[in-house]
């Protein structure tokens, strides 16, 4: 088991870092004025609005890991650069909402697209019995990592 462990573990420290060194690299040639976390946030904004998440920016901090400072930094550069607008809940006044402008939909959308396309390429070559195989795999491995399980404190 130990050997396999090893593998597992090489596979999964240099296929991250692949992933995220070519979504980049793409994405940010595409918008040179947006780094990788400015687009992941982005796309965070993009699914809180489109699927009735909470888009206070409270939530969203909460939801990307960061403080509530961190995200003020973030959303004010990407405020500046046309991506994103603060807008104050109707209901409760103190609340901001976080919405996407149209030029942070085309970025989320070239995300998206990057994604498919990857996802696409992966499963190309595989049965359909393997897919199978994958996705549970990658199910128990999303578990892991899930801040809910508390599995990831070990």
């Amino acid at each position: 088991m130990e050997v396999r462990g090893a593998k597992i573990n090489q596979f999964l420290v240099e296929v991250f870092d692949q992933i995220l060194r070519r979504e980049e690299e793409v994405l940010t040639a595409r918008y040179p004025k947006l780094s990788l976390r400015e687009i992941h946030l982005i796309d965070a904004v993009c699914r809180a609005a489109d699927h009735g998440g909470d888009n206070r920016a409270t939530a969203i901090a909460a939801a990307q890991g960061v403080t509530a400072g961190t995200l003020t930094t973030a959303v004010n550069l990407l405020e500046r650069k046309g991506y994103v607008e603060r807008q104050r809940d109707e209901k409760d006044r103190r609340a901001v909402r976080i919405l996407p402008t149209p030029l942070a939909r085309e970025a989320e959308a070239a995300h998206r697209e990057f994604h498919r396309q990857m996802v696409e390429q992966v499963l190309e070559g595989l049965t359909p019995e393997e897919c199978d195989a994958l996705v549970n795999a990658l199910g128990k491995l999303a578990q892991f990592f899930a801040p809910e399980t508390g599995a990831n404190e070990a």
